[in-house]
């Protein structure tokens, strides 16, 4: 009985943007850290949406920083591209990834704009601003309005922000679409 927002950008759009800025990709690492639930839950549904466009995955897991660096190389060196969810053991480590993807030349598309800065090419940003404000109007309608909490579906932030990673992006010769905008 509980409802709320959510930080999770579009997963299906999130696919759709490797296969736009990666058409000729085949295999797409997912990289994440296995004991985070959240982690999981997206690597289950990005699989799937990737499958639907023809782009098979291989999932890379650590279980804490200490094999972060090894599982991302053995992800660079098996895949085209590499996608890392919203993940808090990868986001505290990018520094970590980028010092092995980078000279790999593996391009990664990050779950969220803070990963994507620090080692990836990529992402759909979401303003928390948009987030914090429909939690406020789930407030009202909690509180001045009666609504029942356990009817209200969760909420997500209503619109995305396609941003790239300029300096990573010019490391790898990749030059963004019409339409990114810098971090």
């Amino acid at each position: 009985n509980v409802s709320g927002t959510s930080d999770l950008a579009p997963l299906s759009e999130q696919a759709a943007m490797i296969k736009e800025l990666f058409p000729e990709a085949k295999k797409v690492g997912i990289l994440f850290c296995s004991s985070e639930a959240n982690s999981v839950y997206q690597v289950e549904e990005i699989e799937k949406y990737l499958a639907a466009l023809s782009v098979s995955t291989e999932r890379f897991s650590f279980t804490d920083t200490n094999d972060v660096a090894s599982v991302a190389q053995k992800a660079a060196d098996s895949c085209d591209v590499i996608y890392i969810p919203t993940d808090n053991t990868a986001a505290s480590n990018t520094e970590a990834i980028a010092n092995v993807v980078i000279p790999a030349k593996t391009p990664v598309v990050a779950g969220e704009e803070g990963i994507c800065a620090g080692c990836g090419v990529a992402t759909l940003s979401i303003s928390y601003y948009d987030i914090g404000y429909a939690t406020g109007e789930m407030a009202v309608e909690i509180l001045k309005n009666g609504a029942d909490v356990s009817k209200m579906p969760v909420q997500y932030a209503p619109q995305v922000t396609k941003k790239y990673n300029a300096a990573i992006c010019q490391q790898l010769g990749i030059e963004a679409p019409e339409g990114y905008v810098a971090i």
